[in-house]
């Protein structure tokens, strides 16, 4: 069985690929690292007493017509669940942000949330994550001079050996940031401030366009390990052709 023929333009299109994938996975994981939307959810939070003109669904009511008077009896209907209300929340590995009504959006750091026995793994995966944007950096980097070094196939399959270990590497560290990330979310959703602690949570875009960034990564590992196995097929192809011409000659020198 006679291994493909890998011509020069199937050599620059799959390079091309590679380096579309690998760049594709470090414009998510910036976008990713930088957001707040790893996770979102809600907070119950217990309603204020409505104070004025406010009233509606986000306040407790009085039934006293008199509500300065602290001798006057009052009423609250509320009851229950009445008396909270969902507060929605996102944070990241920055920042942990939470809708207050009518004030807009108030943002607390959120390694100042975790919890102290949690926090060194918490910078472990910002580590890890720094590491995992710098080689996919390296990796699109040495793709990029791989589609432009037209001097030596051999130079080139070195750029291309070098660039599918470290995009491996990087795709390897990219899921240990992200499991750790997730695992310091969970212990802060058990062992964090009452003040903070979410109702209902769920993960957000943030950490679906983090796993699609490792995606990418990956698949550039592959194409690249792809076209480094055959081009060397085909010099090993190349090899047995021509030791089997130079045998001919060898053996029928008049011919």
């Amino acid at each position: 069985r006679m291994p493909v023929s890998v011509t020069d333009a199937d050599r620059r299109q799959r390079a091309s690929a590679a380096f579309s994938l690998s760049f594709l996975s470090l414009v998510f994981s910036l976008t990713s690292f930088g957001s707040s939307y790893w996770c979102e959810g809600t907070r119950k939070v217990a309603k204020p007493f409505c104070t004025g003109q406010s009233k509606g669904d986000h306040c407790i009511s009085f039934n006293s017509p008199d509500a300065n008077n602290s001798n006057a009896v009052q009423y609250i209907w509320e009851t229950g669940d009445d008396k909270f209300v969902d507060r929605n929340f996102h944070a990241g590995f920055w920042y942990s942000c939470e809708e207050i009504i009518n004030e807009g959006e108030k943002c607390r750091s959120f390694i100042s949330l975790t919890p102290a026995t949690d926090r060194g793994v918490l910078w472990l995966s910002i580590v890890a994550e720094l590491l995992y944007i710098t080689l996919l950096l390296m990796g699109a980097i040495l793709m990029a001079v791989e589609m432009c070094y037209y001097s030596t196939v051999i130079g080139g399959l070195k750029i291309n050996a070098f660039s599918a270990v470290v995009t491996v590497l990087a795709g390897l560290l990219g899921m240990v940031a992200h499991m750790m990330y997730t695992t310091v979310f969970q212990m802060t959703v058990n062992l964090g401030p009452e003040d903070w602690r979410p109702h209902t949570w769920d993960y957000g875009w943030s950490y679906c366009l983090a796993w699609a960034s490792f995606a990418c990564c990956m698949a550039a590992a592959v194409t690249t390990i792809n076209k480094y196995t055959k081009t060397i097929l085909e010099f090993k192809h190349k090899r047995k052709k021509l030791e089997r011409s130079l045998k001919i000659i060898y053996k029928f020198p008049d011919h």
